[in-house]
């Protein structure tokens, strides 16, 4: 199924696009609630202290531009029901405990500009988004203040190097909980 928008057509992705995390994930405080343990490293990231969403979340996408060859990236909304999911007519795909997310294929641009708001703030990023080659994952869950991701060391060092990103180094069975923020 297709969607339109910005005057062209995107493809809604379906189960199999998501197949590759699906139940793949652990239950628990650890990064892997939230990223399977498939990849090299994994960290998490927030806004630092006076910094502002719009800011925070150009950097990230910033920084995993310069590290992902140019591919169309899959974009989730999770539709909490109070939140934007951008296409709400779409068919949803369920991860994690059964949550319905819109999954998009599109890319770095939309993922900063489609979403008015999210649930853990005003920003736009999606709840959860790779690209097609799945080198690496960002998502954040619906009750966390924080974002998780999976990538090589090498995205992870350059998300460490921005310090409008304030990503840090989690091992996949330590808390994911970044120090000085608490769980909701």
């Amino acid at each position: 199924m297709d969607v339109s928008r910005d005057g062209r057509n995107w493809r809604i992705g379906t189960a199999s696009d998501v197949g590759w995390l699906a139940g793949r994930t652990t239950q628990g405080f650890s990064v892997t609630t939230a990223i399977p343990p498939v990849f090299e490293a994994y960290g998490t990231f927030h806004p630092p202290a006076g910094v502002g969403f719009d800011a925070h979340e150009r950097a990230v996408i910033d920084e995993l531009v310069s590290c992902t060859p140019d591919q169309p990236w899959w974009l989730g909304f999770l539709d909490t029901g109070a939140h934007d999911v951008v296409f709400p007519h779409a068919p949803r795909v369920s991860l994690y405990w059964d949550w319905p997310y819109v999954l998009v294929e599109a890319g770095p641009e939309q993922a900063l500009t489609w979403r008015l708001g999210h649930m853990r703030g005003d920003g736009a990023l999606p709840d959860l988004f790779f690209p097609a080659d799945r080198s690496w994952l960002v998502s954040a869950l619906w009750d966390d203040t924080w974002t998780d991701i999976g990538a090589s060391v090498a995205v992870l060092a350059a998300l460490r190097r921005n310090p409008l990103v304030n990503a840090r180094l989690v091992g996949p069975d330590e808390d994911a909980c970044p120090p000085g923020l608490t769980r909701d």
